[in-house]
């Protein structure tokens, strides 16, 4: 039998693997700069701790959910083809494991540790193969009855919708059940700022979710042979007006700076292997200046105390991305065709459904069992101490 995946192909998956593995640094590092000193260690340990949990319930249960592929064969059979089907397992898993992630930012800095590693292991579990498995894997014939009706199935290359809205989403769920920090809103209308504690730390997680991207989107090919210059460039641009974008509605900001790229890569996911460079900037820019005017009214307005900006940042601009591939991938605004509008507004509002709704019960659930949210003492004292026993930046050394 010939080798249908050369060792080419387990490479660059490979590579790709360890670039998204990395962009998980960059998750804890933003929210580490993000929250407020009391709860650093806390930020760095849910997203290590929520990678590890999600790996097991993908290997076990997700990954077979979405792909109808398990893993109980000999070593010698999971060694064909250099492994192949292990290591886009891992590259796989990498993007599953976003999910925690991109929730953790929402619900920091008054979730309880080991209630949010349970939600993480239904998530990964069970919620987002779900969709997964629609998108990506032409499950319950969604995909190919969109292809009939409409001459073109759901497109999302990389993850717009699969993984960031999804996130976003599940993440609203969560900070709704969870409610507001304590302090954070009072009775007279006034809005408690918190500003973040690390703008050094911040910027350095938007850097390190910005270079992994580029794993993120481009090795979406899964083989050497599909790689694209064009998904690259693409993604570049769309980081620009992001960038450029929340600077100017954001004021100059630092924070806003730091997410308006990641806004950007969000949204350009889903097209970036169908839509021209320029229209790429233009999909950029939008979601850029999206997150500064959805974060302010959320904060503000709505009062909905996400903290990272998770619900604009995934869940937003992850359906302005599901439905800018159906117009900029369009060939009269220089894309290379081949997708539906109508097709894209079908599959993105499937995604955001079930994360919505299954992200709800998920975490509903939890809620009445266990509880969600630390008691007011702790939170006082911070996430920290409460639970970890021990602070970012410790003032006492012993002399012993």
């Amino acid at each position: 039998m010939p080798n249908s995946h050369p060792p080419g192909d387990v490479l660059f998956l490979l590579l790709g693997a360890i670039l998204v593995l990395a962009m998980h640094a960059g998750f804890a590092f933003l929210e580490l700069g993000t929250v407020r000193k009391k709860n650093q260690v806390n930020a760095l340990v849910k997203i290590l701790t929520d990678f590890a949990v999600s790996g097991l319930a993908y290997f076990f249960i997700g990954y077979p959910l979405a792909y109808g592929v398990d893993f109980w064969s000999s070593a010698t059979v999971l060694a064909e083809h250099n492994g192949y089907a292990l290591i886009k397992f891992f590259f796989l898993l990498t993007f599953a494991a976003a999910i925690p992630a991109i929730v953790s930012g929402g619900i920091a800095e008054r979730a309880r540790f080991h209630p949010q590693s349970v939600a993480t292991f239904f998530l990964v579990g069970v919620i987002y193969p779900c969709f997964e498995g629609i998108a990506w894997n032409g499950h319950l014939g969604i995909q190919d009855w969109l292809t009939r009706s409409l001459g073109a199935p759901f497109h999302d290359f990389a993850g717009s919708v699969v993984v960031h809205a999804v996130g976003g989403w599940i993440g609203l769920a969560a900070v709704l059940h969870l409610g507001a920090r304590r302090g954070r809103y009072n009775g007279q209308g006034q809005v408690s700022a918190h500003p973040p504690s690390s703008i050094p730390f911040l910027a350095l997680g938007a850097w390190i979710l910005i270079v992994g991207w580029f794993g993120f989107n481009v090795m979406s090919a899964q083989r050497v042979g599909g790689i694209s210059g064009l998904v690259a460039v693409n993604s570049l641009m769309a980081m620009v007006g992001g960038t450029l974008m929340a600077m100017w509605v954001g004021k100059d900001d630092p924070g806003f700076i730091h997410n308006g790229p990641l806004a950007g890569l969000v949204a350009v996911c889903a097209g970036s292997d169908v839509m021209h460079p320029l229209g790429a900037l233009v999909v950029g820019a939008v979601a850029g200046g999206l997150f500064v005017w959805l974060f302010t009214v959320t904060q503000n307005r709505l009062r909905i105390d996400d903290v990272l900006g998770v619900w604009p940042l995934h869940g937003v601009c992850g359906i302005w991305g599901g439905l800018a591939a159906g117009i900029f991938g369009q060939t009269w605004l220089g894309g290379m065709g081949g997708v539906s509008f109508i097709a894209q507004v079908i599959g993105t509002l499937t995604g955001v459904a079930i994360a919505f709704v299954g992200g709800y019960v998920v975490y509903g659930v939890i809620k009445r069992i266990t509880g969600l949210r630390l008691d007011d003492e702790q939170e006082y004292y911070g996430a920290d101490l409460s639970i970890h026993k021990i602070t970012a930046t410790p003032e006492r050394e012993t002399n012993w």
